[in-house]
């Protein structure tokens, strides 16, 4: 019966004792209130009334979401900015005994890191430096939070808030801004094809004057080679003539035949040189072939009017 009863005693003193510490979580273990050890992941035992769980701390990172605060810039704008602080507990020892309430503590260092930053910058270089703005935040809220346990890993500002006129001014300067960027590339557009349009018609002309240059090119050549065949069918032929062996008289009567189709044109005049002359007195071939003695004409008498009879009238 006893045994029992120790038995049971037992159980309910080292059962409560027995401790299994999950993943990713440190507890903070006091002997007789003062820091003792600190138990990782796993099993542990704690000696019961002598030794008790001071804090349970996790190591997974933490997001610390600060509520909007009134910051002034270096032009005098007020504006309200909320931050967001990405953190993680890397010491459980220090986090316990370095400061009390760490959370309230670096949300609080956060606020007054925002102003001093904030306050060097005009309200243009605020909402324009948000980067800058969080790597400078992050190198000092890790730098500050080291003797408390803490490791900083990013510092965001979630939102900037400024003044309602300051809103209306900032819209009426973005409208502005973009009417002008929409005329710059209107005119930009214009411009573009204006010169799309003179390069086409300055082509279309090179075209043309190219098609010109070759269409002349082309006639010159056709011209040329027409004389060059007609001077070499003459030729050819006054060489034929040569070969047969033509006589003088041969040769005197194709001039012959040539002034007569010559004189059969409109308004033509017909000279005829010394020596055709005297080949004409010489040759009655002439006359016969080309039958010009019979087209000359006698000039008409003159008549005579008649007489009246005076007596008669």
């Amino acid at each position: 019966m006893w045994f029992f009863l120790a038995l049971i005693f037992v159980l309910l003193i080292l059962v409560p004792n027995v401790k299994i510490v999950p993943q990713a979580t440190e507890y903070v273990i006091e002997f007789l209130g003062k820091y003792k050890t600190t138990w990782g992941a796993g099993l542990h035992f704690k000696i019961p009334l002598l030794e008790k769980i001071s804090k349970k701390i996790t190591l997974k990172e933490q997001v610390l979401d600060s509520p909007p605060q009134p910051v002034i810039t270096k032009d005098n704008v007020t504006m309200r900015i909320d931050t967001v602080v990405y953190y993680r507990i890397f010491d459980a020892k220090l986090y316990t005994y370095g400061v009390v309430n760490p959370v309230n503590a670096l949300e609080n260092l956060t606020a007054t890191t925002l102003r001093n930053l904030v306050g060097e910058l005009e309200l243009d270089g605020t909402l324009t430096s948000r980067d800058t703005i969080n790597g400078k935040m992050t190198a000092i809220l890790d730098d500050a939070t080291d003797k408390w346990g803490m490791k900083v890993n990013r510092v965001e500002l979630k939102n900037i808030i400024p003044p309602e006129e300051i809103q209306s001014a900032m819209e009426k300067q973005m409208k502005a801004e973009r009417d002008r960027r929409e005329t710059l590339l209107q005119a930009e557009g214009h411009k573009a094809a204006a010169i799309t349009r003179a390069e086409g018609d300055k082509q279309a002309m090179i075209l043309a004057a190219e098609g010109e240059r070759d269409a002349r090119i082309a006639r010159a050549e056709g011209e040329a080679k027409a004389i060059y065949l007609a001077k070499k069918a003459e030729a050819d032929g006054l060489k034929a003539l040569k070969e047969a062996g033509a006589d003088l008289a041969v040769l005197e009567l194709k001039k012959y035949e040539a002034l007569v189709e010559m004189s059969n044109g409109t308004a033509a005049k017909l000279i005829i040189p010394t020596d055709a002359v005297n080949a004409v007195t010489n040759n009655a071939i002439f006359t016969e072939t080309t039958g010009l003695g019979d087209n000359v004409k006698e000039a008409p008498k003159p008549v005579k009017p008649e007489k009246k009879d005076e007596c008669c009238d």
